[in-house]
């Protein structure tokens, strides 16, 4: 428990000092939101209502300061404001409606990356310096070398605009009613992400992949594996139940944070495809310098991603005993 409760002491400190980046860095940004709402508008705005708008909108004037302690309690109270792109929906309805989207498509990439990812690299260790450790190995690492903007329009390109097999974009049909209880409605929601998925999850398999190779490596020079080959265990169980399952757990930390990071959304791949993710709500956001939506994102990508290394803290200790052991 000891341990445990070191770790989660660390994580709220942690979770402190980003919650105060996240009230710094979009207030360092240039431009003011409330002028950015009316830069484009096509009739003259009076100060006075732009004055009139940024007290709506909770831009108090103040000290810096007093500014930050009403964030925080706003956070504590899970009050993150109101959308000004597109007021006046709040902050809390605009994350909910995108944050469904982008667990769905960048979860599942990196949910599926990690496990074909670690299939090829325990075999390419195995097999290492055969034709198929040449070839797998480095042809990943070039694939994941190619900019995410790259291979997302190829594939829009080539299979949604030149074939025609997918659509161009969006997580449904336009026009189509959510039905979560129809069976055709999930249809038309994988039919739309396959493309995006795809793209979401190549792109990620190579840094999996050499992850999980080197650390196979590393543990196949071990004595453990020469004795179980000496007793003539066979090639499988070797492979699996000896060298794999310890390989796994620097690999761990890789797939909690890449699980974190997802929450944020591919924000690349659901431009291009116009996926409604919480990807496309933070770059939208930036463009209209909306404080509280880049405020609120950011709160949930930090508080996904230490929510995430915790888990792996705590399956460290759950699979390796000398943890256990030390964090009495």
């Amino acid at each position: 428990m000891g341990y445990f409760f070191r770790r989660l002491s660390f994580y709220m400190v942690a979770l402190l000092v980003a919650a105060t980046l996240n009230f710094i860095i979009p207030r360092a940004m240039p431009g003011d939101p409330v002028t950015m709402m009316f830069a484009n508008a096509s009739v003259q705005v009076t100060p006075e209502r732009i004055e009139a708008m940024k007290q709506l909108l909770g831009f108090v004037d103040g000290p810096i300061w007093m500014q930050y302690f009403a964030y925080m309690k706003n956070i504590l109270s899970w009050e993150l404001g109101t959308s000004i792109q597109f007021y006046p929906l709040s902050v809390n309805t605009l994350l909910a409606g995108a944050f469904g989207w982008s667990l769905f498509l960048a979860g599942s990439a990196v949910v599926l990356a990690f496990s074909l990812g670690s299939i090829l690299g325990i075999y390419a260790a195995w097999k290492r310096g055969s034709r198929y450790d040449a070839f797998i190995t480095p042809g990943m690492l070039v694939i994941q070398a190619v900019p995410q903007v790259v291979i997302a329009m190829l594939a829009l390109f080539t299979f949604a605009v030149g074939l025609g097999w997918f659509p161009t974009g969006y997580a449904y049909t336009a026009g189509t009613l959510p039905d979560w209880t129809s069976w055709e409605f999930y249809k038309n929601v994988a039919y739309h992400a396959f493309l995006p998925l795809l793209c979401a999850t190549i792109v990620q398999i190579g840094g999996f992949l050499v992850n999980m190779r080197n650390n196979m490596i590393n543990l196949l020079a071990e004595d453990y594996i020469t004795m179980a080959k000496g007793k003539g265990l066979s090639e499988r169980r070797i492979v699996f139940n000896y060298a794999a399952r310890n390989a796994m757990l620097p690999s761990v930390t890789a797939l909690s944070m890449a699980l974190g990071m997802a929450i944020g959304g591919q924000l690349i791949i659901e431009i291009i495809f116009n996926y409604p993710g919480l990807g496309s709500v933070l770059f939208n956001a930036i463009k209209a310098r909306d404080y509280q939506v880049l405020q609120g994102q950011l709160l949930i990508m930090t508080l996904f991603m230490l929510a995430f290394n915790l888990v792996a803290d705590m399956l460290y200790v759950v699979l390796d005993p000398r943890l256990r052991k030390g964090g009495k």
